[in-house]
């Protein structure tokens, strides 16, 4: 009952939220059920962009799955270094997060979207694909959500400026060796500096777009 619940309170509008988190809230008080009065009591206003992003997830089931989906797809591509593979995931990523953004503000009725809040709703999808835990707080997101840039996640333009600062960075310690851990963390923050430039540029490019 409760998740029912939450799902409808994630639904309304952000102006009419805490009204309805009030009438809830009541509501599973008046029923003797504290749990669900706690949860609903507990649930925090989302921003417009995460309010559009929840209103995708509720009204379309199969989004969250399609994110996964391709998410686990890149993920055996990063792993299996397969680059021609990532290629094609990445397009694909560009695509499919376009379409949902575009699904979502139909769902949302919001038919002028400022910049900002198209490139919170993109960045939100974006880092769903990537992020597990950001896919399953989908639906009941306070917040957009951004990819922090770590794990094996990407599209083909990260893939390839994450190698050749992987590669320089170690033919720079090659002349001085180091402990095997040591180099390893060094080659780590290349990968994740060259990642958060792609992510930053991911998110101009929509921008420009929009």
């Amino acid at each position: 009952m409760a998740d029912k619940e939450l799902d409808n309170l994630y639904w309304v509008p952000p102006d009419e939220f805490t009204a309805q988190r009030t009438k809830l809230t009541k509501a599973a008080k008046d029923r003797g059920d504290a749990a669900a009065a706690k949860r609903m009591s507990a649930a925090r206003k989302p921003t417009t962009a995460a309010w559009i992003v929840n209103r995708l997830v509720l009204g379309h089931k199969d989004a969250k799955q399609r994110l996964g989906d391709l998410g686990e797809r890149l993920h055996a591509a990063h792993t299996s270094m397969d680059g021609d593979r990532i290629r094609d995931l990445s397009a694909e990523q560009h695509g499919l997060v376009n379409a949902l953004a575009r699904t979502a503000f139909e769902v949302a009725d919001v038919k002028n979207p400022s910049s900002a809040v198209r490139d919170d709703v993109t960045g939100t999808l974006q880092a769903a694909v990537a992020d597990p835990e950001v896919r399953h707080r989908l639906g009941r997101l306070t917040k957009p959500e951004r990819w922090s840039g770590f794990g094996m996640f990407g599209d083909a333009v990260a893939v390839s400026t994450a190698t050749r600062a992987a590669k320089a960075t170690a033919e720079a310690t090659q002349s001085r060796p180091k402990p095997a851990n040591q180099r390893l963390d060094k080659l780590r923050e290349a990968v994740a500096s060259a990642e958060r430039a792609k992510t930053e540029a991911d998110a101009t490019l929509s921008e420009r777009e929009a």
